[in-house]
């Protein structure tokens, strides 16, 4: 049973591949006891463009994973991102048979089943499907219906639809690498977990994940998730432009950018110059400090304008969709120098840098507290939450298997199937431990 409170988030992103195993510690903080990173090759603005290089990196990251911690990965929470990710708004409801009985979590989820089923543009799919606010009856703005009377429920959702083909090769890079998939997140959510406060989502707050091939964004209002996007630029380009403009090959451009540039050109004098070995028996290269940073800060500027004009698309400069709390910057991109200056500068928000160390126990490894890991970390939130479910209920199935084994082994069977396609809920643990008690009630 031990082993059912471990979970395994994976974050394959477009400059590495992250396989993070955790559980829960006794204050309800999560202890990291295994991380491997490989550097993806397979991967494109966040979709797969190389299925073997993509499983070899999977794999290699999560034999890292494994040696370091000692246990054996089945299963595995996967997050997903891209350019083919988009969100959209839906309303929809459903008439009560019954308006004497209160709303239950199973009206929510009939509610939900039906967005599921809406008509999308040919190759795409739903991946979320996230309430906002509910209306029963003729009384608006109610956040939580569970427990009121009422004939008719309606609710405003936020969807997030992809691309089958794009979901179904993450998939298959998952299973042909041995591993189980538990669950597909969208990455700015899981992002979002791992670095926001509650408040923050109260108040209203915009997160911006700045990877290696795309920046997402998640804004949240009121404690719901309100707007969602991804923009086909991160880090990558900047890097790119840096080879450009310098002429130099793609692995110093990445050493240039990370320990000499700054998103503010402002900064640094003419005077101050950096020395690139050259190729082969050529002259070394010398670029200003100046320079590098006016490519830099072209590229981001751009980058920030993409995500503020989202920003905008969503209504921030109206009264009811007012961020409070401003901007939240997390990945790998928001390390760069001077960025949350520029970003304050362009939009007028206050900004902050996200580090996902709030949720790691307080002698979790420095490394693990840096904004490129806050992905990893919110998946494996993610499985950890999920897990706790499954735990409750396979110790439920081994009890009465051991009081009742031979009566029972038929019965339990579609049970168990049953288990894994069901949505893992409370309420389906409650509904599967009483019925499973009546079947016991009953063979006596």
């Amino acid at each position: 049973m031990e082993n059912n409170k471990i979970a395994v988030g994976l974050d394959i992103g477009t400059t590495k591949i992250v396989a993070m195993i955790g559980r829960k510690n006794e204050y309800d903080k999560i202890e990291v006891v295994g991380i491997g990173k490989a550097k993806s090759l397979g991967v494109k603005r966040g979709v797969v463009s190389n299925i073997t290089q993509t499983i070899q990196s999977i794999q290699q990251s999560v034999d890292e994973a494994e040696s370091v911690s000692g246990v054996k990965i089945d299963e595995v929470v996967v997050g997903i991102a891209g350019q083919h990710i988009r969100s959209l708004h839906h309303s929809d409801y459903i008439t009560r048979n019954n308006a004497d009985e209160v709303i239950d979590e199973s009206d929510i989820e009939d509610l939900v089943n039906q967005v599921h089923k809406l008509v999308m543009l040919p190759g795409e799919e739903i991946i979320h499907v996230l309430p906002q606010e509910f209306k029963v009856d003729s009384q608006a703005d109610i956040k939580e219906p569970i427990g009121m009377y009422g004939g008719r429920l309606e609710a405003n959702f936020h969807v997030v639809v992809g691309q089958v083909s794009s979901i179904r090769n993450i998939g298959r890079c998952v299973k042909s690498a041995g591993l189980g998939l538990s669950e597909i997140t969208l990455e700015p959510l899981a992002s979002a977990s791992a670095v926001l406060s509650q408040e923050e989502k109260e108040a209203g707050v915009a997160l911006i994940d700045i990877g290696g091939g795309t920046t997402d964004l998640a804004i949240f209002k009121d404690g719901i998730i309100r707007h969602t996007a991804v923009i086909p630029f991160g880090g990558n380009v900047i890097t790119d432009d840096i080879k450009e403009g310098c002429s130099i090959i793609e692995k110093q451009a990445e050493l240039l950018k990370i320990k000499f540039g700054s998103a503010w050109p402002g900064e640094n004098k003419e005077t101050e110059i950096v020395s690139i070995p050259g190729l082969r028996g050529r002259e070394p290269k010398e670029i200003t400090l100046k320079n590098l940073s006016k490519i830099i800060h072209a590229r981001v500027q751009e980058i920030i304008e993409h995500v503020y004009l989202e920003i905008k698309n969503y209504g921030h400069e109206t009264a009811k969709g007012k961020l409070i709390a401003g901007i939240v910057l997390t990945g790998g991109g928001s390390q760069l120098k001077h960025l949350r200056q520029l970003v304050e500068y362009i939009t007028g928000m206050d900004a902050r840098i996200g580090f996902p160390n709030e949720h790691l126990a307080g002698d979790s490894d420095e490394t693990l507290s840096s904004p490129s890991y806050a992905t990893a970390v919110g998946l494996l939130m993610e499985g950890l939450e999920k897990g706790s479910t499954i735990e409750e209920v396979e110790e439920v199935v081994e009890e009465v298997i051991d009081e009742n084994l031979e009566t029972i082994q038929e019965e339990v069977k579609p049970i168990e199937e049953e288990k894994q396609k069901a949505p893992k809920k409370k309420s389906f643990f409650e509904k599967f431990t009483e019925g499973l008690k009546d079947f016991l009630d009953n063979a006596e």
